[in-house]
This record gives structure tokens, sequence and C-alpha cells, in this order.
């Protein structure tokens, strides 16, 4: 199908080109589908939710050709397959855009858009037609409303810009049916707009998408209909104005699921943390001045690159303080290393949970000990039995889910693997935790944990600094809200007074309808 070729049909009565019946794939002690049924018709979004361990990779795992399942059919254009190949997927028009992004950036967007397929000169195999394949590629960028061009370098782009060159790719390759796994689980909310509307201009020219997403209020936002799995079995079809975020946690977990969205059990205490024109490596002309009281959550919102991470990372010991003071509980401190800021009371829980917080090779019990091997210590040697204690402790007070804290952490589901994060933390008497992005790519009653986990934290004295994207987020667990914009506060909103515009407007350096009080302070 060309770029430009829209289909006449509405999607709700077009004839499915996409057809799974009594799809069934079991694993040694697992059935992650049993009896799956689903249809996909051109020009409509297809939201595919589910917790963690639903089903859903495996299936995008059948429909891309690299599974095969144990029975059922898949039918394409009228004709039945027992499974597919690869090469059968994506003759068929199924492309996947990845959440891990599979681009090289050292080249421009048209080279990664038709790497390994490039127009020739003359017919000579090692001679690009770079004028031939920069006229190819730019129709399909200006089809997705991209703002970059064929030549721009990919190390440029933004996020949500790299995914547009995926979809690219996807268009390229004649797709039918382009499905999005977690695109928006590490796009802030004006970025995840655009990518909405590029799902709607797919949408428009015939191609159906499917939105594989936790973030369930732009599943709502986006979608036609929607399918809901939950252990591995099809649980519901939501449809138009059925599409809920309530219906959907009902049917994905089978009960209703209250996220604690609570405000504190009582009022927030003294100055825990205190920032004081603290000026980072990445902004070092700009200073912020941020306080965390005991017993809050203070949300820190903000567009990417605003200087959240950064802040952490400097709060944290692991970049260096350009200048400014920090101060804990009342006292001076400037950490030289994250050693020194962990001796202090003070954690981080960072955004890369894999690549920061855990040993993913390593057990459970080794990752929740391993900062603080001291207090294991007997003698000259490691107790196992206190770390397994420990461990075992830590694992129900979590209710971390594993087979038991011998089990990889690497092993885990995203929720799981970011309690064990936090659990080596909780064992050492936290002052101060920082979480940056705490629920990114976890499932909605993970979420409602990790949530409940931060408000008890919070309740018991701990002073809590989240950053976020998600805008439900922060204004639902957040006390108070503080809003980043190129390396400053720009404003700093009570949990009552806020609203999501005006976050949006101090994001990008604006102020809010009212006047700011004092201290940078400013009520909606």
């Amino acid at each position: 199908m060309s770029v430009g070729d829209v289909s006449s049909v509405p999607s709700q009565f077009a004839e499915p080109f996409l057809k799974l019946t009594a799809i069934t794939k079991s694993y040694p002690g697992v059935v992650a589908l049993s009896d799956f049924a689903a249809e996909v018709r051109r020009g409509e979004v297809v939201g595919l939710v589910g917790e963690n361990g639903a089903g859903k990779s495996t299936l995008m795992k059948i429909l891309g050709g690299v599974t095969t399942p144990d029975r059922g059919t898949v039918e394409i254009d009228g004709v039945p397959h027992h499974s597919l190949t690869v090469s059968q997927s994506m003759s068929a028009g199924i492309a996947f855009v990845h959440q891990e992004l599979n681009l090289f950036e050292n080249l421009d967007v048209a080279a990664n858009v038709f790497i390994g397929r490039e127009p020739r000169k003359f017919g000579l195999l090692n001679v690009v037609d770079g004028k031939t394949l920069h006229a190819m590629v730019q129709p399909y960028l200006d089809q997705l409303g991209a703002t970059f061009s064929s030549s721009t370098a990919v190390s440029r782009l933004s996020l949500a810009q790299r995914q547009m060159v995926e979809i690219a790719k996807a268009l390229s390759l004649n797709a039918r049916l382009v499905i999005l796994d977690e695109p928006t689980s590490s796009l802030p909310l004006a970025e995840t707009e655009k990518l909405l509307k590029v799902m709607a201009a797919l949408k428009a020219n015939g191609i159906a998408v499917m939105f594989v997403s936790h973030r369930l209020n732009e599943v709502v936002q986006a979608s036609d209909r929607v399918i809901i799995l939950r252990d591995g079995r099809l649980v519901g079809h939501l449809q138009g104005g059925a599409v809920t975020h309530d219906a959907m946690v009902k049917l994905m977990v089978g009960r209703d699921l209250k996220v604690a969205y609570s405000a504190p059990a009582s009022e927030r205490g003294d100055v825990v943390l205190s920032v004081q024109k603290l000026r980072t490596k990445t902004f070092p002309l700009a200073e912020v001045s941020i306080d965390v009281h005991r017993g809050e959550v203070l949300g820190l919102a903000g567009l990417v690159g605003a200087g959240r991470t950064e802040l952490a990372h400097t709060l944290f010991g692991i970049d260096r303080t350009e200048g400014g003071t920090v101060l804990l509980d009342g006292a001076p401190v400037r950490f030289a290393n994250s050693a020194e800021a962990v001796r202090a009371g003070v954690f981080l829980v960072p955004e890369d949970r894999k690549g920061m917080g855990l040993l993913l090779d390593f057990a459970i019990t080794e990752n929740i000990t391993l900062p603080n091997l001291r207090a294991y210590a007997r003698g000259m040697t490691i107790s196992r039995r206190a770390e397994r204690e420990r461990a075992e402790k830590s694992r129900g007070e979590l209710d971390i889910r594993a087979p038991s804290v011998a089990a990889r952490a690497g092993s885990l589901s995203g929720g799981n693997q970011q309690k064990v994060v936090l659990a080596k933390w909780l064992a050492m008497k936290p002052r101060v935790i920082i979480f940056d992005e705490p629920t990114r790519g976890i499932d909605i009653g993970a979420k409602s944990e990790i949530y409940r986990l931060m408000r008890i934290l919070a309740d018991s004295g701990v002073a809590v600094l989240m950053i976020s994207s998600d805008m439900e987020e922060v204004i639902g667990v957040s006390d108070r809200v503080a809003v980043m914009h190129q390396g400053r506060i720009s404003g700093i909103l009570d949990r009552a007074q806020c609203r999501e515009e005006d976050i949006l407007r101090l994001a990008v350096g604006h102020g809010v309808a009212e006047p700011a009080n004092q201290a940078g302070h400013t009520q909606c």
C-alpha cells in the first residue's frame, strides 16, 4: 500500500485482513496464551493491554514470526496459517516499533529507514544513490508530520522523533499493521501528543495500529477499541465510549483497583533536604532551589532535557556540583560520589533500573545486601544466613513475586525489579529517596504497589522526591509538584490546586494565570 492510499471503507465495517483463532502457546509450567482470538481491520487503532505476564509479548512474537503457537490459526487476507515466519510476517505488512529502538545514531534518517535496502547508482553494489534515497524517504516523513528532514543525523533527534524514524521504516516496508510496543514509556506529555498525532495519521491512511501500553489514559485517547489480556487469556473487548481507565483496570486485574492516589496521613514535617542555588554540570548557569520535607512526596515534572535527572544525579553524588548548597537536616553536605550519599542516607532509584539499579545476573539476595555488606559481616566473613533472612524479610514486606530469593534479578518483571531496587535501600534507613521515573514500563497492579510503598515511606518520615513524565502520576501521587524548565525551577504547585495545563505552562517556561507566591511557589 502506498503512503497516500486511504481506505474508503470505515474500519468498523471493513473486513479484517488479520484474524487470529484459538491461538495457544505454552512453556514449561506456564500457559502464555490460551485460545486467544482477535481481528484487525484497516484504519483502526487497537489497544492491547494487560499486566506483565498477561501474554502480550508472546502474542507479538507470534505475529512477528518469531514464535510458533502450539495450536490455532493466523489468517491473513483469508489465507490460514498455522504459524508465520519472519519473512511472511513482513510480507503481510506487519511491522514493529519496539520499546528499545534499533537505529544507528551515526547515520542520517534516510540511511536508517532503508538500511540494507539502499538504491544503487548504475547498478553498482557499493555505490549508494543518495539523491534517490532521500527522495524516497522524505514523503514518509511528510506523511507523519515530521519537523526534521531525511538528511538529519539520528543523534540529533529526540526519542519521539526517533520513533517516527522507526515508523517511517515500517511505512517503507508497505506496513498494513504497525505494532507500537510501549512507545510512550519514556516520553513526556508534549512528546506523547506528537506520537498520538502520528498514530492518527497512520489510521487516516488506512493503516492499522496496535498500541501496547501501560499508560491507560493514552490508550483511552488513542484507541478505537481495546483488547484486554489476563493470565494468557482474552478477558474482554472494549469499544468506543466503553473504553475507560476503570473498565480496563477491572478486566486486567479481575477486580476494581483504586490506585494509591491519596493524601499523606499527617502534615508534612521539617525540611530534610534543602537545595539552595544548586548548579549542575549540564546547566552550569542555572540555579535550582527546592526543599523536600519529611513526610511528603514532592513531584518533579518537566520536559525531557529540563534537567531533572541531572539534578538527581548531582544530589546522589554521581555528577559534580558546579555551585550552590545542599543541606541535609540543616547541615551542609557535598557528596564526592554516590557512596558518600548512601552513607548519609540519600538514595536514588534510577530510571534505568536494569543498567544502574540492579546486577541482573545476581540473585535477589545479593542485589539487596550488596550496598551494605558490613551489616552482614560475622568476623572476617559474610553471613549467608543473615543475607537470606534480610532478603526474605524484604520479599515479604514488599511482596516481591519470585520463586525464591535465589532467583536472578534479571528474570523478574519490571515491577518486581523495581521492588528489589527499593528493598536494598529500605534495609539501610533512608532519610531521602529520589525516584526517577519509578513506574516506567510497569503494569497497573505493580504501579499501585509502588505508589503505596512511596506513601508508606513518606508517612514514616522519609523525604521522597519523585521525577516523572507521567502527568497522571505526577498529579495523583505528589503532595506538591515542582516544575523544571532549562535547569531551573519554574514554579511549585500545591496538590489541591494543581492542574495539568499549569504544569505544562511552567514546563515550557510560561507562568500560570495567577501570580507566583514567595520563594518561587505558584498556586493554580
